[in-house]
């Protein structure tokens, strides 16, 4: 019980991007349930060297012997938010979209990392 959250070191190449993290579990068998998930917008007055702290909706889950968990994590989540046009122009209005490259980094300098929450 508590909320997850996700730790990511992460950029983007317009400065302006989404991170959208699902956290899922998955049986033995491969079949995916979604658990929680959560969604931050960036812009480009996020410093590139600070972790993003996503956090996630509030869960109480139990993951069972041999189940795995999946972190899974991508620019985004339409038509659930509304898309990112990457310029930084305002969402009702923009005109232009532009393509991110959106890199996660997960090394002993980033150490990325998803926070689940025991009791």
């Amino acid at each position: 019980m508590g909320t997850p959250s996700a730790d990511l070191y992460a950029t983007g190449s317009t400065g302006h991007f989404d991170l959208f993290v699902r956290l899922c579990d998955v049986d033995p068998g491969g079949r995916s349930v979604n658990v929680c998930d959560g969604f931050v917008r960036l812009t480009p007055d996020h410093a590139d060297e600070d972790p993003v702290r996503i956090a996630l909706g509030a869960a109480g889950h139990r993951f069972a012997a041999g189940h795995r968990i999946r972190l899974q994590v991508s620019g985004g989540a339409h038509p659930r938010f509304a898309r990112n046009p990457g310029t930084g122009e305002p969402l009702g209005t923009a005109v232009r979209m532009v393509a991110t490259r959106t890199t996660v980094h997960h090394d002993p300098v980033h150490p990325s990392a998803l926070v689940l929450p025991m009791v």
